[in-house]
């Protein structure tokens, strides 16, 4: 679904991230793990082309689109929830949702009538949503927001989806809220790449992890080989 071959991305004059590679395969949850300033979000970022990278190359269902702006790749259906939400504040939910659902149609379009477009698939993994929808973006709790955002991504009717630190905030019961939703979102057949500080919460969702640690990747395995590594363990430290 996804290949990122040793791409280097920087921040301004700071080289944040070194010869970067990972993968994630069709109906694949991959946690991405690290401290944070590891280099995830800018790793995120460099995928959806908010980013641009000095080396290296980015592959999404077998097609180079290292070179492609960000929309574009939008439209081919990489989905992103990014961290702390972001949701439009003077807009409502509804609104919110509308604006990935209207590129979903367009790319759908383009490809022929292929994919599947509607809101049916977010209201099945976030049916509280639908009781807070003529709400206004700026008058939703941090829990909501970030509901909105990975629903917003859904609309999109995206095949991988980006969550950039979904979990970060959250009271115990809403994290395993939104774990529960991973769940059912990858059953749906939509990849997903989570970036995400807590081991443990990534552990719970993910088929594979990678940890990143200064911009490099230390580790690729399994999540119960990562809870067992003390160099990913002492990077996660700090």
């Amino acid at each position: 679904m996804l290949e990122v071959d040793k791409i280097d991305t920087f921040r301004g004059s700071a080289h944040v991230l070194s010869g970067v590679s990972l993968a994630v395969g069709a109906r694949e949850v991959v946690g991405l793990v690290g401290r944070n300033g590891a280099g995830k979000t800018t790793t995120i970022e460099s995928i959806n082309g908010l980013l641009a990278m000095r080396s290296g190359r980015i592959r999404f269902r077998g097609e180079d689109i290292t070179g492609l702006p960000a929309h574009k790749r939008a439209q081919r259906g990489i989905g992103y929830a990014p961290e702390g939400a972001h949701i439009f504040p003077d807009l409502s939910v509804a609104e919110n949702l509308a604006i990935s659902r209207w590129l979903s149609e367009k790319a759908v379009r383009r490809r022929g009538g292929e994919g599947e477009v509607g809101e049916e698939r977010v209201f099945a993994v976030f049916p509280e949503i639908r009781a807070f929808l003529p709400r206004r973006g700026l008058n939703l709790s941090g829990g909501q927001k970030k509901m909105v955002a990975i629903a917003r991504a859904m609309a999109l009717s995206p095949s991988l989806l980006l969550l950039d630190e979904a979990f970060e905030g959250l009271a115990p019961a809403v994290v395993k809220r939104f774990r529960d939703a991973v769940v059912m979102i990858k059953a749906m057949g939509i990849s997903i790449l989570l970036a995400e500080s807590n081991l443990a919460n990534a552990a719970g969702v993910a088929d594979r992890l990678y940890a990143i640690d200064r911009g490099e990747i230390i580790f690729e395995g399994s999540p119960k080989d990562a809870m067992a590594d003390e160099t990913v363990m002492r990077a996660l430290r700090g």
